[in-house]
């Protein structure tokens, strides 16, 4: 088997958890956590398109800093997020409800996935044994673990009730940082993510603002290439923007329908193009 499985001794942060992992197995590298801010991405398996569009751009905005994605390989906003990472050059670290044994590693579909997590260097872990078969309680009881690990748990798309919720709330439980995408008032996607800021998590609207919940110091300095692949309705943005304008009359003057160009100052936001401060936009 490629990859062997081994023994990982358990990090300090889930030695201190309720119910800690009496063992874990790991197929993989396990990176040094004193080196690496480690970060858990949660949500819904059944998400929308804006869902993928924010967990996408806001792990591509984590490019170049010692960040570790961690998430449980499931269909949905984990798929997403574990894809994310490796397309952005980024470690990730997946725990399956299931044991690491290449039988019953679950789900089956994710496969390729997780092959190509190892061969990026990243991991594979689980408390189970090898040869574990995966079950419903087995994929609520890990969720534990992720939660515990990080350093932060961002939440990307749920319902009011979820594994995802559970998840935040047990990261609440461990005294860790919760952070929550805002969602559409109107989906019952984003019921957990819009209640868990009501409740005090940190709102991600762009990847800065995950940076800084990690306890990095972030300059002012804009990439180079930011604005090179702006679409065409983008730029008509940022060509309006010559100075902060009130959201109101921005939105006028993009002479668009009301919907479409809330979602388009959403996603550049959500890229760092622009920045809302106090009721202004403004370019970045």
């Amino acid at each position: 088997m490629q990859f062997p499985i081994t023994n990982l001794p358990v990090p300090e942060p889930l030695l201190h958890i309720p119910q800690p992992p009496k063992q874990l197995s790991i197929r993989g590298t396990f990176l040094d956590m004193k080196k690496y801010k480690f970060l858990t991405v949660v949500g819904s398996r059944n998400y929308t398109s804006y869902g993928e569009d924010a967990c996408r751009t806001l792990i591509a905005g984590l490019k170049g800093y010692p960040v570790v994605i961690v998430s449980g390989l499931a269909n949905g906003i984990d798929r997403i997020s574990h894809e994310a990472a490796l397309d952005t050059g980024l470690i990730t670290i997946s725990f399956p409800g299931s044991g690491l044994d290449d039988a019953v590693l679950y789900p089956k579909a994710q496969y390729q996935l997780a092959m190509r997590i190892l061969n990026s260097g990243g991991a594979l872990v689980s408390e189970f044994d090898n040869n574990f078969k995966s079950t419903l309680w087995s994929c609520v009881q890990r969720n534990r673990l992720m939660a515990g690990l990080s350093h932060a748990t961002l939440v990307i798309e749920a319902k009011h009730k979820s594994g995802t919720r559970i998840t935040a709330k047990l990261a609440t439980d461990y005294n860790r940082d919760v952070l929550a995408v805002p969602g559409n008032i109107f989906s019952e996607n984003s019921e957990a993510t819009n209640e868990l800021i009501r409740m005090g998590a940190t709102p991600i609207t762009s990847s800065i603002d995950i940076l800084e919940a990690l306890g990095f110091q972030i300059t002012e300095s804009v990439p180079a290439d930011l604005f090179s692949q702006c679409s065409p309705d983008e730029e008509s943005v940022i060509s309006l923007l010559t100075s902060a304008k009130p959201r109101g009359e921005l939105m006028r003057e993009m002479n668009v329908p009301t919907h479409k160009a809330n979602i388009l100052l959403s996603q550049m936001e959500l890229k760092g193009l622009i920045k809302e401060v106090g009721g202004e936009i403004r370019r970045v």
